[in-house]
C-alpha cells in the first residue's frame, strides 16, 4: 500500500473515546475561570483599586499608573494559583496572527534561592524585538526596539498548551519612535473616535449620556476539519493552508445534506471540548453547527464589546487549531481550502450602543425613530462613500478564491436593507416619512402551531453588507482574517458620517431641528442610495447594474489594496487619528508584500508537487499500461481501448511537463503574480485530469472524496 492507502487504514482503525457526560458540567462555575475578568478582579483586588480599574474598563477613564502595582501583584497570585509559571504580553502584529514572548515570574535571590515577582512596570510595558515583524518601511531591520503596552480593557487570560500554563496580557505594539506596528492600536483609536462622534450626535437630539459608546461585534467563524493523517500527506495544505491540486468528487455539497445536519460523533466530541475551553477563557461561545460544504463547520459567540470580541476571535482560532490537534484533526482556516467547494468566511456582525440605547434598533415603528434613521443614513453614506476601503479590509490571497463565488458575497460592496427599511428610505427621499410596512406573522397551516413572528427583514446571503435586525452583517471578511481590519474601516467611515451630520445639526435652531434633519437625511439618501441592493448579488445582471451605478468592483487583492494609498483615504485616517499617513502607506506595503509572498510560495510548491509526486504517479501508470499492452501484443491480441488509454495518458503527461516548464520559466524570471497564477492553474488543470485517469493505487495525494468525507 502507498502512504495514502495506509492513512485510510489508520483512520478506519481509529478507536475514538468520548468524555463521560453523565456528570453535569457546571458552566456557571467554570465560565471565565481562566480569565482575569470583572468577576476575578473583584475577588482579587481591594475595593478602591477595583473601582478605579473598573472606571477605566467601563468608562474609558485614563488608567492611574499607581493602580498598576496592585493589579500586577493580584494578577500574579491569580495566575500562579491557576498553574501559570510565565507571563507574556500578547499582541497582534501585522502578520495577521498573535505574538508572544514568555518571561517567568522567577526572580533569583543572592542566597541562591528564588522568589516570584511581577511588578506594575512588567504589567504595563514590555520590550519585544520589533525588527523581524513587518512594518511596511516604518522601521529599518537594524532598528530593533519595540514596545508592548497593556490594554486594561481586554482581560488577561491563561493560555494552556500541553502541560504549560502562561498568563497572557493583551497589549498594543508600537515602535521605539511611536509608529503603530499592530492591529489593536488603530482599532482602539477607531472605537474611540466612533464613540466620540456618536455621543456628539446624540447631544444634537438632546441626549446627554455619561456611559461610553460601544461598538459591539459577534464574529461567526467558519472552518474545515480534516484528519491529520491526510494533512501529513498533503504538502500543499501544510504550507499554504489550501489544496493546490484535487479533482472534485462526484458528491460534494450539491445535495445540500450537510448544512445543519446531525453532527458526527467525532466532530461533536471536538466541538464539546472547544466550547469548554472557550467558556473557561470567558469567551461566550453560543452556536455550533455543520456548514454547507462537507467537513465545514461554524462556531458563533454572543455579542461583546468590539475590542474584546476581536481579541476573543483570535483566541477562538487558536483554540480551534489546538483542540483539533488533540483529536487527530487539523483545523483549516483558509478561505478556500478546496476548489469548487464552499469557502469559509467570518461574518462580522457590527452594531453600536450608547448606554442602554442600540442606535441600530429600529423599534416597533422605525419611521418614528429619528435616531435610528439618522444612524441608518449615516451607515448608508459611509458604505457608499468608502466602499473601496471596506473592500481593502477583506483583501488577501485566500479571499480572492472566495469572494464572488456561490457561497460568498461579490467583491462589489452593497447594502441589503429589506422591504420595510427600503420603503422608509423611499419615503425619506420623497421628503416625508409617514408609515412603516408591518411585519406580519407567519401562518404555517398546522393547527397545533401558534402564529410565528416574522423578522423585519429577510436575510440576503449574497449581500456583503446586510441589515439583520439591529445590526449590520459584513459577510466579506475572510475566515483567517483578524476582525480588527474590517472594523477599523467601518468605525472610521461611520464616525466621519456622524461628524458631518452632527456638524450640520449643530448649526440648526431648535425650531428648525426636525425640518433640518429631514432635509439632511433626504440629501444623504438621494446621493448615496445607489449602494442599496436587495436582489441576488450572484446574478451576472447585478454586476452590469452595479457598473451603471458607479459602484467599484475590485476583484483581486492588488486592485482592492490600492485604495489604501488614495489621497482621500490617507487624509480620512489622518483626520480622525486612526492612522498617520506613514502608517496607512505601511499597511499597503505590508499587505501587498504578504500577497506576493503567498503567491510565490504557492507557485513554487505547485511546481514541486507536480514534478515530484504527480508526474511520477502518471509515469508509473503509463509504464503499467505499456507493459500490459506489450504482453497482449506478444499473444497477438490487439486492444484499441487500451491503446487509446495509453495515448490519453501520454498526451496528459506531455501537457503536464509543458505546463511545468512554463511555470518554472515564470518563477525563474520573477514574472508578475497574475502570470504565475495563470500558469499555476494550467498545471493544476492537467494534474486534476490525471487524477481522474490514473490507477487509484498509484495516486499518492489524498483525494477530495477522502478528506471531505472520512473522519
Amino acid at each position: 500500500m502507498n502512504a495514502r492507502k495506509k492513512a485510510l487504514v489508520k483512520i478506519a482503525e481509529r478507536n475514538e473515546t468520548y468524555q463521560d457526560i453523565t456528570t453535569p458540567y457546571k458552566v456557571d462555575e467554570n465560565y471565565g475561570s481562566d480569565s482575569f475578568g470583572i468577576k476575578t478582579l473583584e475577588d482579587y483586588l481591594s475595593k478602591p483599586i477595583y473601582r478605579r480599574l473598573l472606571e477605566t474598563i467601563k468608562k474609558g477613564v485614563p488608567l492611574d499608573q499607581a493602580v498598576a502595582d496592585d493589579v500586577a501583584h493580584a494578577m500574579k497570585i491569580w495566575a500562579m494559583n491557576r498553574g501559570a509559571t510565565h507571563y507574556t504580553h500578547w499582541f497582534m502584529p501585522l502578520t495577521g496572527s498573535s505574538a508572544e514572548k514568555h518571561d517567568s515570574f522567577l526572580d533569583p535571590t543572592p542566597d541562591g534561592k528564588a522568589i516570584t515577582r511581577f511588578s506594575g512596570k512588567n504589567l504595563i510595558l514590555g520590550e519585544p524585538d520589533a525588527s523581524s515583524f513587518p512594518s511596511g518601511g516604518l522601521r529599518s531591520t537594524f532598528e530593533a526596539r519595540g514596545y508592548t503596552a497593556w490594554d486594561p480593557t481586554s482581560p488577561a487570560f491563561i493560555k494552556r498548551v500541553g502541560g504549560a500554563a502562561t498568563l497572557c496580557i493583551p497589549t498594543i505594539f508600537c515602535s521605539y519612535t511611536g509608529e503603530v506596528l499592530d492591529k489593536k492600536t488603530p482599532l482602539l483609536r477607531s472605537i474611540q473616535v466612533l464613540g466620540f462622534q456618536a455621543k456628539r450626535l446624540l447631544r444634537c437630539f438632546g441626549i446627554e449620556e455619561e456611559s461610553k459608546a460601544e461598538a459591539t461585534l459577534g464574529a461567526e467563524q467558519e472552518y474545515f476539519l480534516i484528519d491529520k493523517n491526510f494533512y501529513l500527506l498533503r504538502p500543499d495544505i501544510m504550507q499554504t493552508g489550501r489544496t493546490l491540486f484535487g479533482a472534485p468528487p462526484q458528491k460534494h455539497q450539491q445535495l445540500e445534506d450537510h448544512y445543519f445536519g446531525s453532527i458526527p460523533p467525532r466532530i461533536m466530541n471536538f466541538m464539546a471540548e472547544v466550547d469548554r475551553e472557550l467558556w473557561r477563557l470567558g469567551i461566550p461561545a453560543k452556536t455550533r453547527h455543520n456548514e454547507v460544504a462537507p467537513a465545514q463547520f461554524e462556531i458563533a459567540p454572543v455579542f461583546e464589546e468590539l475590542n474584546l470580541a476581536t481579541d476573543h476571535n483570535m483566541m477562538v482560532m487558536e483554540v480551534l487549531r489546538n483542540v483539533a490537534d488533540k483529536h487527530g484533526f487539523v483545523c483549516l482556516l483558509h478561505e478556500k481550502p478546496f476548489a469548487g467547494i464552499n469557502g469559509s468566511g467570518k461574518h462580522n456582525n457590527w452594531s453600536l450602543s450608547v448606554g442602554d440605547r442600540n442606535l441600530l434598533n429600529p423599534g416597533n415603528n422605525p419611521h418614528e425613530n429619528a435616531i435610528f434613521l439618522t444612524t441608518l443614513c449615516a451607515v448608508i453614506q459611509a458604505v457608499d462613500k468608502h466602499a473601496d476601503i471596506l473592500r481593502s479590509a477583506t483583501a488577501g490571497a485566500g479571499n480572492d478564491h472566495r469572494l464572488g463565488a456561490n457561497e460568498a458575497p461579490p467583491a462589489i460592496i452593497s447594502i441589503f436593507l429589506g422591504e420595510q427599511l427600503t420603503d422608509i428610505i423611499d419615503q425619506i427621499e420623497k421628503g416625508s416619512v409617514s408609515h412603516s410596512k408591518n411585519s406580519k406573522s407567519l401562518v404555517i397551516g398546522v393547527d397545533a402551531l401558534p402564529p410565528l413572528p416574522r423578522d423585519v427583514t429577510d436575510r440576503n446571503r449574497t449581500s456583503p453588507f446586510a441589515f439583520t435586525g439591529n445590526k449590520f452583517e459584513f459577510r466579506a471578511a475572510g475566515s483567517s482574517h483578524s476582525c480588527a481590519g474590517p472594523n477599523i474601516m467601518l468605525n472610521t467611515i461611520v464616525a466621519e458620517a456622524f461628524d458631518e451630520i452632527a456638524t450640520q445639526l449643530e448649526k440648526l435652531k431648535p425650531s428648525e431641528f426636525h425640518k433640518g434633519l429631514q432635509k439632511i437625511l433626504q440629501n444623504i439618501v438621494k446621493k448615496h442610495r445607489r449602494v442599496i441592493f436587495n436582489g441576488n448579488g450572484y446574478s451576472p445582471a447585478w454586476e452590469i447594474e452595479a457598473k451603471k451605478r458607479g459602484l467599484p468592483n475590485l476583484r483581486s487583492t492588488p486592485e482592492a489594496l490600492k485604495p489604501l494609498i488614495d489621497k482621500k483615504n490617507i487624509e480620512l485616517f489622518e483626520k480622525y487619528g486612526v492612522f498617520s499617513s506613514g502608517e496607512t502607506k505601511s499597511r499597503y506595503e505590508v499587505f501587498m508584500e504578504e500577497y506576493v509572498k503567498k503567491i510565490s510560495i504557492e507557485t513554487s510548491l505547485t511546481l514541486s508537487i507536480s514534478k515530484t509526486t504527480i508526474l511520477p504517479s502518471a509515469l508509473k501508470y503509463l509504464d503499467r499500461l505499456a507493459e500490459t499492452s506489450g504482453k497482449l501484443a506478444a499473444t497477438g491480441v490487439k486492444n484499441s481501448a487500451l491503446t487509446s488509454k495509453i495515448k490519453l495518458i501520454s498526451i496528459l503527461i506531455e501537457k503536464l511537463c509543458q505546463a511545468n516548464d512554463a511555470l518554472e520559466v515564470l518563477i525563474k524570471n520573477n514574472e508578475s503574480t497574475e502570470k504565475r497564477i495563470d500558469a499555476m492553474n494550467a498545471v493544476r488543470a492537467t494534474a486534476d485530469k490525471l487524477e481522474t485517469e490514473v490507477d487509484d493505487d498509484l495516486w499518492e495525494l489524498p483525494k477530495y472524496s477522502e478528506m471531505l468525507f472520512i473522519y
